[in-house]
């Protein structure tokens, strides 16, 4: 897996599609984070924000693959290997960018009625919460499970606003936690949500798995 890893990433870096994704994020992140601010409030809106970033990236490298290349990969690890590799850059991609987010929010907010270990940890357990959610929405709506652009967009996008509105949602969750807290002066760690994201981030990308390996 370690090979299929570098494989997935090197594709990823050398193909530049990672470019709009991060560009976006850095936008979204220097409109709304602004020093003084709370820094809990301003770690829920970094970590807000991966949850479309990380669904745009898990489609970019799920479908990133030339056919032939693609094809030769399958062949030599098998297409559940070969796609599950792909998935688990996307995310390590979002959880790098989404970690350099809450760490500009950290260095730049007020951090005042927060201490600053718990709410580093507090931000980290949300950025994970955030990229995981985004992550199962980018699987489901990635090739193979969705493998027309316009439909798996739009099904990503969607899947993003619902993730970040519902109320049984856990990047919902995680991230009102925050904004709560900021408020009241507690800092709360998001763990139920992030076993619910981890689980949810399992079984979107088990089945995206499974069915790479029913039509390789």
């Amino acid at each position: 897996m370690t090979a299929l890893l570098r494989y997935q990433a090197a594709l990823l870096l050398r193909s530049q599609r990672w470019l709009a994704p991060c560009l976006a994020y850095a936008a979204f992140v220097a409109v709304g984070i602004r020093p003084g601010d709370p820094v809990l409030d301003s770690l829920g809106y970094a970590a807000a924000g991966l949850v479309p970033f990380a669904a745009w990236l898990v489609r970019i490298c799920a479908g990133n693959e030339p056919g032939a290349a693609r094809d030769c990969a399958a062949a030599a690890a098998g297409p559940p290997r070969v796609h599950a590799a792909a998935l688990l850059t996307g995310l390590a991609e979002a959880l790098i960018t989404g970690a350099l987010g809450a760490g500009a929010a950290f260095l730049v907010c007020d951090r005042a009625g927060a201490g600053p270990a718990a709410a580093a940890v507090a931000g980290g357990l949300v950025t994970a919460v955030c990229a995981l959610t985004g992550a199962a929405v980018g699987a489901l709506s990635a090739r193979p499970l969705l493998r027309r652009r316009g439909p798996g967009v739009l099904s990503a996008a969607l899947g993003s606003l619902l993730a970040l509105v519902l109320a049984p949602s856990p990047a919902h969750g995680a991230v009102s936690a925050l904004a709560t807290a900021a408020r009241s002066g507690s800092t709360p760690l998001p763990l139920t949500a992030l076993a619910v994201a981890l689980a949810l981030a399992a079984v979107a990308g088990g089945a995206a798995c499974l069915a790479a390996g029913r039509r390789g």
